[in-house]
């Protein structure tokens, strides 16, 4: 049984390897009718995102099984566990009730179950935060303090072209869907504090919206440092928005790359999830 810390989360981190540290996945699926995603690293997230544009159906989504995660586990005495937003899933409900087989099954061996109150790139922040913490050699107590303290700092702003799969998933009225779609309309929104997904602004066309989460930036905390922008197969969007930050702060370190099976099920073509370090007063 090995003494190293491992790195757990939910597919909702679009993540399926570390570079140092040993990690983990435990899928969500995405669920209609006659068919179900499972998103792990075989899902064809083109061809997903492609098919719900063209579905009218009930689509719903399911969280990782107890067992899901007790095998993402594995035999690690110490294990760092990451869960979408509980107000958006039932995924950290799910990772308690593995945490509390697995500590009990195995009373020398600890979980540490985090509800990230964020998804996409704002659990990847913490997922990276983690990995460096333990390349330090702190120990697993001090970087869970460590982690739910900074977990606080991670901000979030979303900007999102198409609402047809909230709608789909009955989390918005069908006719503001169309009317967003149909008029060109872009939702700027937020994380709230306690991991809700809040609407803040609409904006006409994507070079209005661009520019609205430009600025928002600072008036939500952000004074620089890292910035990771995850994209529904959209680069050269998620690039401008790149481009766009660092002309304001050349010495930012931002990063893009393409969300995978849940995110891009809620983000659709064209959205984008912008998580950043933040100050708070």
């Amino acid at each position: 049984m090995s003494e190293i810390i491992k790195i757990v989360a939910d597919s909702s981190a679009d993540l399926f390897k570390l570079n140092s540290i040993a990690f983990n996945q435990a899928p969500l699926k995405i669920c209609r009718k006659d068919k179900e995603y499972i998103d792990n690293e075989d899902l064809d997230v083109e061809g997903m995102v492609s098919e719900l544009l063209d579905y009218q159906g009930k689509v719903t989504t399911a969280c990782p099984a107890p067992g899901e995660w007790l095998d993402a586990f594995g035999d690690s005495k110490y294990v760092i566990a990451f869960a979408i937003s509980a107000k958006m899933s039932g995924s950290y409900n799910s990772l308690v009730k593995a945490k509390d087989l697995y500590e009990e099954e195995y009373p020398d061996r600890h979980v540490f179950a985090i509800n990230s109150v964020n998804a996409g790139p704002g659990i990847q922040m913490l997922i990276y935060k983690t990995e460096e913490l333990i390349n330090k050699g702190m120990d697993f107590d001090s970087i869970c303090k460590e982690i739910d303290s900074y977990r606080s700092k991670v901000g979030l702003l979303f900007n999102l072209q198409s609402l047809h799969n909230f709608a789909n998933n009955g989390r918005v009225n069908p006719l503001i869907a169309k009317a967003v779609g149909l008029l060109g309309i872009n939702i700027i929104g937020e994380r709230g504090e306690e991991g809700t997904l809040d609407i803040i602004e609409k904006k006409r066309g994507v070079k209005k919206a661009m520019q609205g989460i430009v600025k928002l930036l600072p008036k939500k905390g952000y004074k620089g440092g890292r910035i990771i922008i995850g994209h529904v197969l959209d680069e050269e969007l998620a690039l401008s928005y790149k481009e766009n930050i660092l002309s304001e702060y050349p010495d930012a370190d931002v990063s893009v790359y393409q969300m995978h099976g849940l995110c891009s099920f809620y983000a659709e073509k064209g959205g984008l999830l912008v998580a950043f370090e933040r100050e708070l007063d």
